[in-house]
């Protein structure tokens, strides 16, 4: 093994300056009803392919107005699969809401962390066992706010309702902000982020909790630095930590894509803006409310094995499950092991891997080793899965798999939750929903996986582009890498409307 320099001046150019022509197939969205098989049997089902007027936005019909609109009459259909729910699921019956597949953790938490009684997140002792807010600091923001403008008049139940549908509200803007920013994000690939907005598992999970604030400034971030701005990046990262703690651990792939490029530089920035934003909004509560602030995390650490992981199958096939404090330092063995793998395939595939692909396999990896997944967890994955794997097939796959996974736990929960009547999906059948989305994650990351190490074989590539996400790493080469990969050069193979690609110069990449 060894680290490769780079002798070529040229390898610090971005792929495209303002002193190179843009030559008309950059220009093109990338149409895929042209390469998806899936995605031109589909559309018939809406006239055919989508004409050239649309692609080129002569009409105010362009593809981000579109996956925009489709994402939001999806998250309305979604709120609709809900009101079961709120015409009184919620409220009345054990296991109602689980019946009816429609739970939320807004309404009851309404109530149960306080907002009701106008106690103030973090700072205020909840009366119960959870004596504080266990929600990071910028989510927790979000509950409060939604609570200032949900009435105080009529019977809690009404009250409860309100702040479902004002939280519905602003999580259905989040909808909006990811719908542009995943179009945006691959400049030439704008109706990939039709996956994002069709994904049936967005729809049912996306007012189960407030993921999608976080999930939107990830997205926001992600869109940032593909645009070459690493301080707007790790502004919008650190803000996307402090509502949620998933996507801190994109900085580790950015990590290692820096790193082989030799884009040091623009990761110090991006770390530093990540640093500085997740402070601004913890700080304050860190030192006046410790206890309140620290009860995300410790919450996180005491919280026992919970539903949707491969623990839980063990935990219940098991005559002595493991204890809390094994299966944390199992899990994060688990996950640091999956990193170390990450980083290895980072550093030692043919050509640097997308910056998506190494994205969504870490926090596909945490996922998959965590000790609880609930059901909008799935949020985390849609806009990265299609950056990474903008295939139709192998998205579709994956979110049937997460569909059967989200009817299986509210059955389970139907069926403990029925007394005698047993009404539901029995212990096994959960299990076997578990395997299903275990599997069915494990598929994506597969996929996404071979196309690392065959770039030939990766959609967004086979149309010509290097890294359209990648920012400052699209088009650079490498200037350290592992083991065989600096030295073997491979080219792409494409058809007859894309030339090969020669990967690791910008000066090769196809106009």
């Amino acid at each position: 093994m060894a680290g490769m320099p780079s002798a070529d001046p040229s390898a610090e150019t971005p792929r495209t300056s303002a002193y190179e022509p843009v030559s008309p197939q950059e220009q093109e969205p990338v149409r895929p009803t042209r390469e998806d098989e899936v995605a031109r049997s589909g559309s018939e089902l809406v006239g055919g392919p989508v004409g050239r007027r649309v692609l080129f936005a002569a009409s105010w019909w362009t593809p981000v107005r579109i996956i925009a609109l489709v994402a939001l009459g999806m998250f309305a259909l979604g709120m609709i699969q809900k009101m079961p729910c709120y015409n009184g699921a919620w409220f009345f019956g054990a296991s109602s809401q689980y019946t009816h597949a429609c739970y939320s953790d807004i309404p009851h938490l309404y109530q149960g962390r306080g907002f009701a009684d106008g106690l103030v997140p973090y700072f205020d002792r909840l009366p119960g066992d959870m004596e504080y807010l266990e929600y990071p600091v910028l989510t927790g923001v979000f509950m409060e706010m939604a609570s200032w403008v949900t009435p105080s008049s009529g019977s809690i139940q009404h009250q409860e309702k309100i702040y479902w549908m004002v939280n519905a509200g602003i999580l259905m803007v989040c909808t909006a902000v990811i719908a542009v920013c995943v179009a945006r994000t691959h400049r030439r690939r704008p109706w990939d982020a039709l996956l994002v907005a069709l994904a049936p598992a967005f729809a049912l999970t996306a007012t189960i909790n407030w993921d999608l604030l976080a999930v939107a400034l990830t997205a926001a971030a992600m869109l940032m630095w593909s645009r070459s701005r690493p301080v707007a990046f790790g502004v919008l990262l650190g803000l996307a930590t402090a509502a949620k703690l998933y996507p801190v651990l994109i900085l580790g792939p950015l990590l290692i894509l820096c790193w082989r490029a030799g884009r040091w530089r623009a990761f110090g920035t991006a770390l530093l803006g990540t640093v500085s934003a997740w402070l601004v909004v913890n700080l304050p509560v860190m030192l006046l409310a410790s206890d309140g602030w620290s009860k995300f995390y410790t919450f996180s650490q005491e919280r026992g094995v919970d539903f949707g992981s491969f623990w839980l199958i063990l935990s219940q096939r098991m005559d002595s499950p493991l204890s809390t404090d094994t299966v944390n330092t199992l899990a994060t063995a688990l996950m640091l092991l999956a990193c170390l793998g990450v980083g290895a395939l980072g550093l030692t595939a043919p050509r640097r891997p997308r910056f998506a692909q190494l994205a969504f396999l870490v926090v596909a990896a945490f996922i998959l080793t965590n000790k609880v997944y609930s059901p909008q967890y799935v949020l985390w994955l849609i806009p990265l899965a299609a950056l990474a794997r903008p295939r139709w097939r192998d998205f579709l796959i994956w979110q049937a798999c997460e569909v059967a996974y989200f009817l299986g736990i509210w059955l389970y929960l139907a069926y403990t939750t029925s007394g005698d009547a047993h009404k539901g999906l029995p212990t096994e059948g959960y299990q076997l929903a578990i395997v299903v989305h275990l599997m069915g994650t494990l598929y994506l990351c597969a996929v996404v996986v071979r196309d690392i190490l065959m770039p030939e074989r990766d959609v967004v590539r086979l149309a010509g582009d290097d890294d359209p996400s990648g920012g400052v790493l699209d088009g650079s080469r490498d200037v350290f890498v592992l083991g065989t990969a600096g030295h073997t050069a491979r080219a792409a193979l494409h058809t007859v409307e894309a030339p090969a690609v020669k990967w690791g110069s910008a000066a090769d990449v196809p106009r």
